[in-house]
């Protein structure tokens, strides 16, 4: 459906000259979307939701938890490698398992505040706070405490123009509003956050909300990973998910250009339908990579158990193979302190295991040796190659 005007422009002085803003009308869409035309697309991505969710993922892996720390990790290399930061999944958990050893520091140190923030917000909303603008603040706040960025008004709604695409306003491919209708612009958001009577499924509000955040573009920096992180915020606020364990910057990345233009399509034509079509359709692949991503690492283990059993000491190293799923790249001492071993016997472990190419040695460091369980690396970090 197309609906032609979804907001109006303005004209607004930046820098000497007079530029175009947008300026989205409030949600929900009107007139309101078409169901309908997206029952399918949302029928597969409810049912693929609910496998994920019924799914006792505590029995495909050591625990829930751990699937959760490295999921939230895969997000924030994802959502920040769209936005240009030069990182991977191995530098993240190299760095936060030795930061002295990580590299490019800038980047690294970037990915580590997306997680942050991103836990940041979990953890307020699981201790009952709303999900709210004041949320977004934190997790904004959080997101630029450190490294570039950090000069860019963190926690704060911008109050200068910015735009996205050109070298200035006046030449951008998109200006979103001008300082002085954000405030307005983001109340309206949060209404519909919090509305109960908009008959829209919670699916259908995170991708509208999605869309419109990246509309009013309301901080200086950070949005499309605040963005992003909106919609797992809702749905887990929404109770979609027990655990948020739906992230979708992997199909965001892998359909960039689809992404974009939807946004384009969505501000110039009202056509909210197709965009909610792509959108549903990524929640879909995700969760059942998802699914898919646990059963492969579930026979992983259970394979390397096997051989393990095979080998001589087999009991200690058992442990140290314990150690290494709840931490693919650990170091010795970290092995002693999960599992209550001598350094002796952590560390005849880990060479035991290194001898068949189970683990590798990353630092090349005589002292503080950081060691990866390469082929449980190797699953988490797919997608996450730079290019």
């Amino acid at each position: 459906m197309k609906r032609g005007d979804t907001g109006i422009y303005t004209t607004t002085a930046v820098g000497g000259e007079q530029v175009r803003a947008f300026i989205p009308a409030p949600l929900p869409p009107k007139p309101s979307i078409d169901l309908q035309a997206i029952q399918a697309p949302l029928e597969a991505a409810t049912l693929a939701l609910g496998r994920l969710d019924a799914l006792t993922l505590a029995a495909l892996l050591p625990e829930t938890g751990l699937f959760l720390y490295y999921a939230v990790r895969k997000e924030a290399v994802l959502s920040s490698q769209i936005e240009g930061t030069q990182s991977s999944l191995s530098e993240l958990l190299l760095f936060e398992a030795s930061p002295e050893v990580a590299a490019p520091l800038d980047d690294v140190v970037e990915v580590s505040n997306y997680v942050a923030a991103l836990e940041h917000g979990l953890a307020r909303l699981k201790a009952g706070f709303p999900l709210s603008n004041r949320l977004l603040r934190e997790a904004h706040e959080v997101l630029l405490s450190r490294g570039r960025g950090s000069d860019k008004q963190p926690g704060e709604f911008r109050r200068s123009q910015n735009w996205i695409g050109g070298t200035r306003p006046g030449n951008a491919h998109f200006v979103p509003p001008p300082p002085h209708e954000v405030v307005t612009c983001m109340g309206d958001l949060e209404r519909f956050l919090h509305a109960t009577d908009t008959q829209l499924p919670a699916l259908v509000r995170a991708g509208v909300a999605h869309l419109q955040f990246e509309t009013i573009h309301p901080f200086l920096d950070g949005n499309g990973r605040v963005g992003r992180l909106l919609i797992s915020l809702m749905l887990h606020h929404e109770r979609v998910l027990a655990e948020p364990m739906l992230y979708l910057s992997l199909y965001f990345k892998q359909h960039r250009d689809r992404y974009y233009q939807h946004l384009d399509q969505v501000r110039e034509t009202g056509d909210w339908e197709d965009w909610l079509t792509f959108f549903l359709d990524g929640v879909a692949a995700t969760a059942q990579a998802a699914v898919a991503t646990a059963q492969r690492l579930r026979e992983l283990f259970a394979q390397d158990r096997e051989r393990i059993q095979a080998m001589k000491g087999a009991n200690s190293l058992l442990r140290v193979h314990r150690a290494l799923q709840a931490r693919p790249i650990t170091s010795v001492q970290e092995v002693c302190e999960r599992e209550g071993m001598t350094f002796a016997t952590a560390s005849r472990g880990i060479a035991a295991l290194e001898s068949i190419g189970m683990v590798a040695e990353l630092t090349g460091f005589k002292r503080n040796r950081r060691f990866a369980y390469q082929d449980y690396l190797a699953i988490l970090r797919e997608g996450t190659e730079l290019e």
